[in-house]
């Protein structure tokens, strides 16, 4: 997605309308009385055109308001199309009970409470997982389509043929002791989709672009949000920037900032989640963070800024089989966990200091599964000589390995509490991966803080009137730790509120 730059405006648009003229506070609220004429009129502006940005279209276009949409990039898409379209869903959808797998929202609300937190959103969390199947039963609606099978192998994605995988640690400790584990990680079917390349995220938002069209909501593409307009307290509309040429759009009953989250902002990283600075952005540059701005500037509460997530930067089919590392070569996670908890774990803990020790077996299982070899970065049957090679103290590496060993020998991880099926003392000889080096994956969770209808509020828990968001704009049901397909989930679930409520003008 290719971000918009601020030019100064030469020239009116099209269609009239007034423009502003010279430079302008950044994302700064204008004042209606500055506006000079409207260049166009709507029910409901959308801001930004992912997966939140059309859910929100659909229902605010159902509900029977004039929704007009804007996107930044030349088309839709933005972070959406490029996952692998991978929606958190649970407590017994239809696609569950096909694959005969039973689920409760009382499950997924005890597992998503400890696998989300800390400080979850408890009125987001329960309302979420109680309407979760009827989600699913919406989005089907919307041609979306899903594969009753279920994958059983650790990965990033399931291949094609597979609708249905564990995508948040739910079968590993601790969770597996909170709740019963339920695979809920529901996947878009994609034909012949290649993940890392051509994955499933384009084939739902594929399905949810053509509902919103369908359903009368208009799109105005390479067009981004430069600000809000206020009328006494109230948003009502906001300027808009095309090919540097601004104009005014007025919004009668709701603007909805869908625009995604700030880590392509090195400014706002730093001084909100500087941990997440250097790494490698899962998203496009259009995650500027503008919208939360936008939203701030009109007096929006934002909640856990300095909170992201974090994909570590290697397979999980090959971190389920290995040990996993610090710097000084100790154990720090189980890791048959979530690789996204993983990774969060080895940034925030242990500064992204990591290695992956394991053996040819355990590399040829992962083979298998990936599809692919990963060349690791030393081999040797002395695990002494690895140490030197690693810079971990002498004797270190050898008490982690045989600990590991005489546990898993047994079948038992006292340690760190890895299930059995992964448990298998390693033979030499050994590889080690050195990933101290590698970047991770991250993108930001954080962002405004809204109610269970998508809207905006302030410090005291006022919404902003005119004012709604969804998506990794705001702070949803990822408070801090992640699961994968929540920002799917939470932001087409909370999207559809959001709409709904815009169109209604509440």
């Amino acid at each position: 997605m290719a971000v918009v730059r601020r030019r100064e405006v030469v020239a009116a648009p099209a269609g009239g309308g007034s423009v502003s003229s010279g430079r302008v506070n950044e994302a700064a609220a204008v004042a209606a009385s500055e506006v000079d004429a409207w260049a166009s009129e709507t029910d409901v502006l959308v801001v930004g055109f992912g997966a939140a940005g059309a859910s929100t279209a659909i229902e605010a276009a159902r509900a029977g308001a004039r929704v007009d949409a804007i996107e930044a990039a030349g088309g839709w898409g933005g972070a959406t199309a490029m996952s692998g379209g991978e929606i958190y869903l649970g407590g017994g959808t239809t696609l569950q009970k096909s694959c005969g797998v039973e689920d409760t929202p009382e499950a997924m609300l005890a597992f998503l409470t400890a696998a989300t937190g800390p400080g979850v959103d408890e009125a987001k969390l329960a309302l979420y997982c109680e309407q979760s199947a009827e989600h699913y039963d919406w989005l089907v609606g919307c041609g979306v389509t899903f594969e009753a099978k279920v994958w059983n192998e650790p990965a990033w994605e399931a291949p094609t043929g597979y609708g249905l995988m564990y995508t948040g640690g739910e079968n590993a400790h601790p969770f597996n002791g909170i709740a019963q584990p339920a695979p809920r990680g529901h996947i878009v079917h994609m034909a012949d989709k290649k993940p890392g390349e051509r994955s499933a995220g384009w084939a739902l938002l594929d399905n949810l672009v053509r509902t919103a069209e369908n359903a009368g909501a208009r799109v105005r593409y390479n067009t981004r949000a430069v600000r809000l307009v206020v009328d006494g307290g109230r948003v009502v509309g906001a300027e808009v920037a095309t090919f540097g040429e601004r104009s005014f759009v007025r919004a009668r009953t709701g603007v909805v900032l869908c625009a995604g989250g700030f880590a392509a902002n090195a400014t706002m990283l730093s001084g909100n989640a500087p941990s997440l600075l250097g790494q490698h952005l899962v998203g496009t540059d259009g995650d500027d963070g503008r919208a939360i701005r936008m939203g701030q500037s009109v007096g929006a509460a934002v909640r856990h800024m300095d909170a992201g997530q974090v994909a570590f930067p290697s397979d999980p089919a090959l971190i389920h089989r290995s040990l996993l590392l610090n710097r000084h070569g100790h154990r720090f996670i189980n890791e048959d966990t979530y690789a996204g908890r993983i990774g969060q774990a080895s940034l925030f803990t242990q500064g992204g200091q990591a290695f992956l020790l394991y053996d040819e077996r355990a590399g040829d299982e992962a083979r298998a599964t990936m599809g692919y070899h990963v060349q690791p970065t030393w081999v040797s049957d002395d695990l002494a000589e690895l140490a030197r090679e690693m810079g971990i103290a002498p004797g270190v590496l050898e008490a982690t390995v045989e600990q590991y060993d005489i546990g898993a020998a047994k079948g038992e991880d006292p340690q760190h509490h890895k299930v059995a099926r992964w448990l298998r003392p390693l033979t030499a000889p050994y590889g080690v991966l050195d990933l101290r080096h590698a970047p991770s994956g991250v993108f930001t969770l954080g962002g405004l803080h809204t109610s269970t209808d998508g809207e905006v509020l302030t410090p005291d828990r006022t919404p902003v009137p005119g004012l709604f968001a969804a998506g990794r704009t705001t702070n949803g049901i990822p408070s801090r730790g992640y699961c994968s397909g929540t920002s799917l989930g939470d932001g087409t679930f909370f999207g559809r509120r959001a709409g709904r409520a815009a169109a209604r003008g509440k």
